[in-house]
């Protein structure tokens, strides 16, 4: 059972869609592009999925952003260059050390 909760335009061709969904069998929020033009009509590989258990979660996070921080001007002192990095989600610091793991195989030059 599909239940779309509404769409943003995103320009001429696109629009953001969000939709409640089953896929793979597991219950989710689903924010996708969906595309309209000559070439191609639908929803595009860009987008994300939210799983049910995660829900809560992801509103609390929308939820503390306010109003106030979306429509003030960004300051030299908040510039992205200067932002604090974030804190990594579970299993991140596991592929943050395999990154760092050199490549095998590979010839020293």
């Amino acid at each position: 059972m599909d239940k779309e909760i509404g769409k943003i335009n995103k320009n001429d061709t696109t629009d953001i869609i969000l939709r409640i969904d089953d896929f793979g069998g597991r219950r989710g929020l689903t924010i996708r592009e969906f595309v309209t033009s000559e070439r191609y009509t639908g929803f595009t590989k860009s987008g994300v999925r939210i799983l049910a258990d995660d829900f809560l979660k992801f509103r609390e996070m929308l939820n503390s952003i306010s109003l106030q921080e979306m429509t003030e001007a960004v300051t030299k002192d908040e510039a992205p260059a200067q932002a604090k990095p974030a804190e990594p989600t579970p299993g991140q610091e596991t592929l943050n050390k395999e990154e760092e793991k050199p490549k095998e195989g590979l010839p020293d030059y």
